[in-house]
């Protein structure tokens, strides 16, 4: 992308708004430019602006299939929490996409390995649509999430639809259950998920075997994805077969602010999709 168009916004009008949990929203987007989901990648991410406030970076939540740009935002920061209190028709400002995507293509004729921890199913959401749309490129789809607790759950009238997929499977655990776990979510009827007690990573007995030429997409806190890797390489998967998101590392867009820079990469503008076998000198960094 050129940094004139880098620098460029458009009006994004808010359609629809639906209430995940307590402190997180998806937001549908009508782009005065004209453009649709169709021209946003999965792992992509867009710069959100509210006036007289400042702009985010927030990954896109929506498939090429549907019908309005989603993002999915959760309140923790001065911008966020302004969306927590925001209405149909308003307007923000939006310049993107920017970053590199998921590799979806290169898992065809493979089993497809999707991990996700608490606001880092957003990212992946598009994945998992795209996938189950065409469930006959892939030997089988298997779909991990964890979350703190039942209430922290995001997209539950969406897994049903996962788990009816051919040769899709979809396994879900929260670390601390509540009396009506799994009750709760089988209120929202989702028959076709396995459901634990415990950290992701305990979801991994349930799955099985893994073939080394699996694909595995990881996102999520940083302490998840690593337990997570370690678990995917003691199953044989080579550290270029495992992509990770660390779209939470991001500030301005552009690699200028400095603030995402992971040696000679910055997260921003180099990823925020990538292998393993690059990201993990970042990890050893942070100490995670």
């Amino acid at each position: 992308m050129a940094e004139a168009e880098a620098l460029t916004y458009t009006r994004a009008v808010i359609k629809e708004i639906h209430l995940e949990t307590p402190d997180t929203w998806t937001f549908s987007f009508e782009l005065e430019d004209g453009r649709g989901p169709a021209d946003f990648l999965p792992g992509q991410f867009n710069m959100l602006y509210v006036h007289g406030v400042g702009e985010i970076p927030i990954s896109v939540a929506s498939s090429k299939s549907e019908r309005r740009l989603k993002h999915t935002i959760r309140a923790v920061g001065a911008v966020t929490k302004l969306f927590s209190k925001m209405n149909l028709g308003d307007v923000v400002g939006l310049r993107g996409p920017f970053g590199t995507h998921w590799p979806l293509d290169g898992c065809y004729g493979r089993t497809l390995f999707i991990v996700a921890g608490g606001c880092g199913l957003p990212p992946l959401r598009p994945v998992i649509v795209d996938a189950i749309g065409q469930p006959e490129r892939f030997k089988a789809i298997k779909i991990l999430y964890g979350a703190r607790t039942p209430k922290d759950l995001i997209y539950t009238a969406e897994y049903m639809g996962w788990g009816k997929a051919r040769g899709a499977r979809v396994f879900v655990s929260v670390d601390k259950g509540e009396d009506d776990w799994p009750k709760s979510l089988e209120r929202e009827g989702q028959p076709t998920c396995m459901t634990a007690v415990g950290v992701v990573t305990s979801l991994f007995r349930q799955v099985g075997d893994l073939p080394g030429d699996a694909m595995a997409f990881v996102c999520g806190p940083e302490i998840m994805m690593k337990f997570t890797v370690l678990e995917l390489l003691k199953r044989g998967l080579p550290e270029n077969n495992i992509m990770i998101s660390l779209e939470r590392n991001m500030n301005c867009g552009r690699g200028t602010c400095g603030h995402c820079q992971m040696g000679p990469l910055f997260i921003c503008r180099d990823g925020p999709i990538f292998t393993y076998s690059q990201a993990k000198s970042y990890f050893a960094k942070e100490g995670v």
